[in-house]
């Protein structure tokens, strides 16, 4: 017994449910899993490579409380009694950063003003009708997904928070998931920023169903030259964030964040863009990632409601692969067989990801093919999309009780 509690994460495994037990080692070896394919570039590495060392780590490093109560030292995110809070701040390690950045939505308005700032907004404003129609159909699965949900026995809540993960928005799973489920706040978000990472396994073998080769390698020909300035960029992101706070102001600190960040690129203040774009959203991305993997502990992953949420996520991302897909097939039919359907899956607002893998896609065909910046402005536009959908649900689901 001495020696159980001299290597405390090992003896642990000796007075845990076997059920447990396994789960500890299943993703201690996941999250080295994470971290290898993350190095290799084959799931994205920037949320990845953290995400597993803190998977890793949060299942090995487990130890005895008072009363054998087994825990860890780096989280714990069910504390929201006052007092008990104040006193794991001082205890667990990452306590603060999930109280006080990850829990209220902080990091998730970061990451948006991050992707405002990287994101140009030339093809969506040269091009609305067709990365509206693209971003439009690519909702599919967020909408799908609810019914489903709902048949599953989620509540209205819990399943718009997991329908929303079909958005490919990890920032908008965060907000949802807290506004609607903070009971499966931890599950969901887990939940969809692996499958988001999945998404880059999943979606080219979804194109390549669905695409035939010979239309995978199609320019896009159109006459309309692309001539947008900067101040009706500006003009566009002040009067697009002010409409729509009005109309759904539940998603106002999103909105916000992202309207911002387009502002500060389009502005051209240097040092704003820096700071954002090279530290900001970097770190935020990082400390995603990072208490992601630490929020993954077996006894939270193996909670019997994860199993429904997993099928949820799959059906969300697929289906919404599927109706981007859709909704390209529609405008190469609507432009007289003069656009790439490809296109269609980075209305899927995973930004900017859906976009490169529609772009790698394509140039797998023919090299010459450039339609990155068709399918950015179609990307940009689900992110709008998306959001406005997550406004709706979390103005209209409290309505439902």
């Amino acid at each position: 017994m001495d020696l159980l509690y001299l290597f405390q994460g090992i003896g642990t495994l000796c007075v845990q449910e076997p059920k447990i037990v396994i789960g500890r080692i299943a993703l201690v070896l996941i999250g080295m899993a994470l971290v290898f394919l993350g190095a290799k570039k084959t799931l994205e590495p920037l949320v990845m490579i953290p995400m597993g060392f803190g998977m890793s780590a949060v299942n090995a490093g487990m130890l005895f409380f008072d009363a054998n109560k087994v825990g860890n030292l780096l989280i714990d995110p069910l504390v929201t009694e006052t007092t008990a809070l104040m006193t794991i701040l001082q205890i667990d390690a990452f306590q603060p950063i999930y109280t006080f950045a990850f829990s209220n939505n902080l990091i998730a308005c970061i990451v948006f003003m991050g992707i405002g700032v990287i994101s140009d907004l030339s093809y969506l404003m040269a091009f609305p009708f067709t990365s509206m129609l693209i971003a439009i159909c690519a909702e599919l699965g967020t909408i799908v997904t609810y019914p489903i949900a709902v048949a599953m026995g989620l509540t209205p809540g819990q399943a718009a928070a997991a329908a929303i993960v079909g958005g490919a928005d990890g920032p908008l799973v965060l907000f949802s998931s807290l506004m609607l489920a903070p009971e499966l706040f931890v599950p969901i978000t887990v939940i969809a920023y692996l499958y988001l990472s999945l998404c880059y396994g999943g979606y080219p073998f979804l194109i390549r169903l669905l695409v035939p080769k010979e239309l995978r390698g199609m320019k896009v020909k159109t006459t309309t030259k692309v001539n947008v300035t900067s101040q009706e960029k500006l003009i566009f992101s002040v009067v697009a964030c002010t409409v729509l706070c009005f109309l759904l102001p539940a998603a106002a600190p999103l909105l916000l964040s992202f309207f911002l960040g387009i502002a500060i690129r389009e502005s051209g203040v240097t040092s704003y863009i820096n700071m954002i774009e090279s530290t900001f959203l970097y770190a935020a991305t990082f400390f995603l990632g990072l208490m992601l993997g630490i929020l993954c502990d077996a006894n939270t992953i193996l909670n019997p409601t994860i199993l429904p949420l997993l099928i949820l996520g799959v059906i969300a991302l697929g289906v919404s692969g599927i109706g981007g897909i859709i909704g390209g097939y529609i405008v190469y039919f609507i432009n007289h067989r003069q656009f790439n359907p490809t296109i269609g899956i980075a209305g899927v607002s995973c930004v900017p990801s859906t976009a490169k893998i529609a772009q790698h896609e394509v140039a797998a065909v023919k090299k010459s093919t450039i339609i990155i910046q068709f399918a950015m402005g179609a990307s940009i536009c689900g992110v709008l999309t998306s959001a406005i959908l997550t406004g709706i649900y979390i103005t209209v689901i409290p309505m439902l009780k």
